[in-house]
């Protein structure tokens, strides 16, 4: 299989939003009601939300043959070198391929100044969880907080780059 990946152009903006809404129900069904979840998605991933992220943040996507397939969110370096990556998600049927790796390598190899990636995940996102301690991460604080009516159980991570 053979993986690009490269800068969010807006013309992927259909694509990107397709990825989002079914990673989402797939990675968190069970775990975040159905509706919640689509309000974050609706709220998140509007065209106007989309067109933001492109202009003031760092959006990769993976394709393959020409289809967009994952893309992962980072925000710009910031003091000391600290990146939060703020979104990686790839279509169920492309995980585990090393997709979602070369979406971070990207960025450490691209991001000028990066010494730490830093992210937040739903503990009980077991495959998300699983995926960033195999890629180096560890963990750094645990917090609950509300999310539309809804108690998340948050766990911050960070990778020493």
């Amino acid at each position: 299989m053979n993986i690009t990946i490269r800068k969010m152009q807006y013309e992927d903006t259909k694509q990107v939003q397709r990825i989002a809404k079914t990673t989402w129900n797939a990675t968190y069904e069970g775990i975040i009601p159905l509706e919640v979840q689509n309000n974050f998605v609706k709220s998140n991933y509007s065209d106007e939300s989309m067109k933001q992220r492109i202009e003031r943040s760092i959006v990769y996507v993976a394709e393959v043959e020409g289809k967009v397939i994952g893309f992962a969110n980072y925000s710009k370096v910031r003091d000391g070198g600290k990146v939060e990556l703020a979104a990686i998600y790839i279509y169920p049927e492309y995980q585990g391929k090393g997709i979602g790796n070369a979406l971070i390598q990207q960025a450490i190899k691209e991001l000028i100044g990066i010494k730490e990636i830093y992210i937040n995940v739903e503990k009980d996102n077991k495959i998300g969880m699983n995926f960033y301690e195999a890629k180096g991460f560890e963990i750094v604080k645990e917090s609950d907080s509300e999310f539309d009516g809804h108690i998340l159980k948050q766990v911050r991570m960070v990778k020493k780059v």
